[in-house]
């Protein structure tokens, strides 16, 4: 049985759980408190961060170093379209929303919010928060320039790209922090990616001290 080391919260970890839903590739889910540094799992990722797979007695470690490791033993469906230009706005989504967006937002509204009082480090820092709230904004901002000018994030098709988008914003949506009345394109694009099968399992995560939303697992919004 392939397993997946995972917190449920965490946009890497989201972004392969959806790769491999997406795949139809079947896998445990086993959570892992990585900050905890236990011993096992430093042994099977030294670096000490999750998600961490566990495919056919083998180790894989980076999230986006496996969703590529994934196109590639199972091409399809594919998530990565074909040319090399469209592959490269793919990528450089990707990194855009793991870098950028991470940390802007995400590290300033999740990790402040959540992973503190998970991990018992004390209570969120206003000024972090305030500015995680105002670079939501620009980054929704950039998200419906795009959609105005494509079908999906990064053209005409479904890719990694959205899907790394998407991790992003459900782990925010779970603490209410998506302003999805700013862009109805936004709206739409994400309601329609929460419709998708893929999600299914992501969208019945229950983190304890976090009461899920009631309009989390609206998909109609």
């Amino acid at each position: 049985m392939n397993i997946l080391y995972h917190v449920p919260l965490s946009p890497f970890c989201r972004k392969v759980r959806l790769s491999l839903a997406e795949k139809k590739i079947e896998v445990q889910l086993v959570e892992e408190r990585y900050w905890e540094l236990d011993a096992d799992f430093l042994r099977r990722n030294p670096a000490g961060k999750v998600p961490v797979l566990k495919m056919d007695g083998k180790i894989f470690s980076e999230s986006s170093a496996i969703c590529e490791y994934l196109e590639e033993i199972h091409p399809t469906p594919s998530l990565l379209p074909e040319d090399a230009e469209t592959r490269f706005e793919v990528r450089r989504l990707v990194s855009w929303f793991d870098d950028k967006f991470h940390d802007e937002v995400t590290a300033n509204l999740l990790y402040e919010r959540v992973n503190r009082k998970i991990h018992g480090s004390g209570y969120p820092v206003s000024a972090n928060v305030k500015a995680g709230s105002k670079a939501i904004k620009f980054h929704l901002d950039y998200l419906a320039w795009l959609l105005d000018n494509r079908r999906w994030l990064a053209g005409d098709a479904m890719s990694l790209a959205d899907f790394a988008a998407a991790a992003h914003f459900s782990s925010l949506d779970y603490i209410c922090d998506v302003d999805w009345n700013r862009s109805a394109a936004v709206k739409d694009w994400y309601a329609t990616l929460k419709s998708r099968p893929a999600f299914r399992s992501i969208l019945a995560d229950n983190v304890p001290g976090f009461p899920q939303p009631n309009h989390y697992s609206n998909l109609d919004f």
